[in-house]
Formats: C-alpha cells, sequence, structure tokens
C-alpha cells in the first residue's frame, strides 16, 4: 500500500478510487522498472549471430524504458502518492522475474517476451481500475505503454518463430 500525501485532491475522482488506481500503476511502475534493468542487462551481455541487431534493439528498448518509468511514477504523485522507487519496494511489487546476463540470445529473447508479458496484463489491471473512476489522464497513459508493450513483444517474437 502506498503512503498518501497529506494535500486532499478534488478533482472527482473518489480517494477509494485514487488508493486503487496509485497502488496498481506502483505496480506498473515496479514491472517497468524491473524490465529495464533486466533490458539493460541483457543489451550489456548479448553474444552470438544476433548481437549487433540485439544490442541496438535492446538499448533503444531500455532507453524508451527508462523515460516510461519516470511518466508512471509522475502519474503516481499527481494522483496524490508517493512513488515507489527502490529495489526493496519494487522488488516487493514487481511480477518479472530476474535474470542474470548469462542467457544465450534466444532465451533473452523468449524471457523479454515473457515479461513484456506481464508489464501488458499489469497495465489492463490498471486501466480497469482508472476506467472505473473516469480518470482519462492515468487510462490515457497507460493505453499508450500498452501499445508500446504489445509493439515491443511482436518484434521480439517475430525474431524466434
Amino acid at each position: 500500500m502506498l503512503k498518501q500525501q497529506f494535500f486532499e485532491i478534488h478533482d472527482g475522482i473518489s480517494t477509494e478510487h485514487r488508493v486503487k488506481i496509485a497502488n496498481s500503476t506502483a505496480m506498473l511502475l515496479a514491472d517497468t522498472y524491473s524490465l529495464y534493468l533486466k533490458t539493460h542487462n541483457y543489451h550489456w551481455n548479448v553474444t552470438g549471430l544476433m548481437f549487433n541487431t540485439l544490442h541496438l534493439m535492446f538499448e533503444g528498448q531500455y532507453t524508451e524504458l527508462a523515460l516510461a518509468v519516470d511518466l508512471v511514477a509522475e502519474r503516481i504523485r499527481t494522483l496524490g502518492f508517493i512513488a515507489p522507487g527502490s529495489y526493496m519496494e519494487f522488488s516487493k511489487l514487481t511480477k518479472i522475474q530476474e535474470h542474470d546476463g548469462d542467457l544465450d540470445a534466444i532465451s533473452m529473447v523468449k524471457d523479454l517476451i515473457t515479461s513484456h508479458e506481464i508489464v501488458i496484463k499489469t497495465a489492463r489491471e490498471v486501466l480497469d481500475f482508472a476506467e472505473k473512476a473516469n480518470d482519462q489522464s492515468t487510462l490515457d497513459l497507460v493505453t499508450q505503454r500498452l501499445q508500446i508493450h504489445e509493439k515491443t513483444v511482436w518484434m521480439l517474437r517475430s525474431l524466434v518463430l
């Protein structure tokens, strides 16, 4: 459960809905940050015939994820809550499994597919809460995140067919 700030917000979203949205968005933040770390790790450690392609692809992906964590964390702040920001907090909230960089390139790609699909599922949970609260700002942010993760899964999956 996130810590709420000490200011009141009167924007048409009830406290009950705000808590649900912020807590589910915190899980999205943790999953996104965990995926960022994993993707960056794989960027550093990928080897093999697909090295250049994957090294550059992973760099683009982790760069995009680094920007995304800021947007997601700022949404939590806008909702009136303290955004989680430590490894300890993220490890409690994320569903992403950690792996070291000692995987072959294809295993890295398959693992990233699985991890992006976890983020997609988490994003859909946030959308459900935001939709019930008519929280258009969260809906917009999370819909954009969903589109990016779905496209990334398509691209990654295309490498291992």
